[in-house]
């Protein structure tokens, strides 16, 4: 993959979501109508999980101690599904975040045109493939195409230079069953599948449609031409040998429904709501998960600034299973997942790893990875659940900035906490010309959300990289 630099926007210009104003207000009103969404200031508040794009259509998957998690990418002042890319995001603890930018997009596809929509990505034999919904140009059709890399974050190569399955329709999801046996499933307005070959990118047989009935999939009234409230975005899974299919019901606004089968390919029985219409945007679209002993349900809303039906983010929520395997309600919140385990500040930690950033754009890295960018005065990170035990007494930082830098505040408990560290930022002379900076630090005691806050004068202040604190001496 070409590494691409950016160059440098002009100050005051850009898409970044947002300043403190904006976040309050936006917040406020977004969750204002959402039930559950009692509680946190926006500053303390980790659902949506992503703050400085606009994400949909979430696809977790559990690999190595990590959820890796493959979202869309709406574009800003969006209009319309306009789509050209797909993130990927990381964590290990459900609440900090890495970017690991966009490995996947149109041009991947030569045959693509556009409409990079909600896909699904799954590891088999070392591999990952990633199943993507474009439009073919050839054809002005939407096929599904596969991708394939040897890592989760890419980069991911078209594995076909073609489309894997073609009938206009959408939303590919994949599972594997206990025996090996790969399934595509995709739709809207039919739901199909077909069995795929263990190279996961061929299958056999020819797609088959799953019958659409009201007693496996609820009953929609008003539309004669859709008897049944499937609308697209299905995700399948099995947990106790019982098989779900979990799916966006009933355009528009969406909710989400689920259905239970005994077998990969039905029978299917409805049964009932995951999650109710809510939360801005007039579609949903389903993830879940289990990760560390808790189950996860991942789902997108419109509660950024700007946000809405186009311009959509995906949050998450842990819930139990009732005692019969059925899924509870499911409302959205503004607090999210909770906290598992902690943060260790003794490694170095990507700066792109965010449980809530104002302000801060990311952007690829020179060094590799991504680096947090467009930074201006008062913009933050915060790091959540942050373990400093005994205590730290440096902090040191990889930084570069094309102006006249800055400084990078350490402060515990919110953007304006206790200071417990100030490290200067000097002109490096490009904003991908890197160095490294160190402070002392004291008072960085027991577990902590970490708030690193950028100040300094007018204009994009310095970019950020890593860091990492070192303990005190024992």
């Amino acid at each position: 993959m070409t590494m691409r630099i950016p160059v440098r926007r002009p100050s005051g210009g850009g898409t970044r979501l947002g300043r403190a104003l904006a976040w309050t207000l936006g917040l406020l009103l977004a969750f204002a109508v959402v039930p559950a969404a009692v509680g946190p200031t926006p500053a303390r508040a980790d659902n949506p999980i992503v703050q400085h794009v606009y994400t949909a259509d979430p696809a977790p998957l559990v690999h190595n101690g990590r959820v890796y998690l493959y979202t869309g990418h709406d574009e800003d002042g969006s209009t319309y599904f306009t789509m050209k890319d797909w993130r990927v995001w990381s964590s290990a603890d459900m609440v900090n975040w890495t970017d690991h930018g966009s490995p996947l997009g149109l041009a991947t596809f030569s045959w693509a045109s556009a409409d990079a929509w909600a896909g699904q990505a799954v590891q088999r034999d070392g591999r990952f493939y990633w199943y993507v919904p474009v439009k073919n140009r050839a054809t002005g059709r939407m096929a599904i195409g596969v991708a394939v890399s040897d890592s989760p974050t890419g980069p991911f190569r078209d594995a076909l230079g073609h489309p894997l399955v073609e009938n206009g329709e959408i939303d590919p999801t994949v599972f594997i069953d206990d025996g090996g046996q790969a399934y595509l499933y995709w739709g809207n307005p039919n739901l199909w599948y077909v069995k795929l070959n263990p190279d996961m990118t061929s299958y056999s047989g020819a797609p088959t449609k799953i019958p659409l009935t009201t007693a496996g999939f609820g009953t929609r009234t008003g539309d004669p031409n859709r008897p049944t409230l499937y609308e697209e975005g299905p995700w399948v899974y099995k947990r106790n040998g019982l098989y779900y299919l979990v799916f966006a019901a009933k355009c528009c606004s969406e909710f989400i429904a689920y259905s239970t089968a005994p077998g990969p390919t039905g029978p299917w029985t409805y049964r009932g709501t995951v999650m109710p219409t809510q939360g801005g945007s007039f579609t949903n679209h389903p993830g879940i998960v289990d990760f560390k002993g808790n189950s996860y349900f991942f789902y997108h809303n419109g509660a950024l600034p700007g946000g809405g039906g186009f311009t959509r983010s995906v949050a998450v929520e842990r819930f139990s299973y009732n005692a019969d395997g059925s899924i509870p309600t499911i409302n959205m919140t503004n607090a999210g997942a909770p906290q598992t385990g902690t943060l260790d500040p003794y490694v170095r930690q990507e700066a792109e790893t965010i449980a809530w950033g104002s302000g801060i754009e990311t952007e690829p890295a020179s060094d590799g990875g991504m680096d947090v960018g467009y930074i201006d005065n008062g913009d933050y990170i915060k790091v959540k659940g942050v373990a400093f035990g005994p205590g730290a007494s440096s902090f040191t930082a990889r930084v570069s900035s094309g102006s006249g830098g800055g400084t990078l505040e350490l402060r515990l408990g919110s953007p304006n906490g206790t200071v417990v560290g100030r490290c200067a930022v000097p002109p490096t002379g490009g904003w991908q010309t890197w160095t490294s900076v160190t402070c002392p630090v004291s008072g960085a005691t027991g577990t902590q959300d970490l708030y690193l806050r950028f100040t300094g004068g007018s204009g994009y202040l310095f970019n950020v990289d890593w860091w990492r604190f070192a303990p005190a001496a024992s």
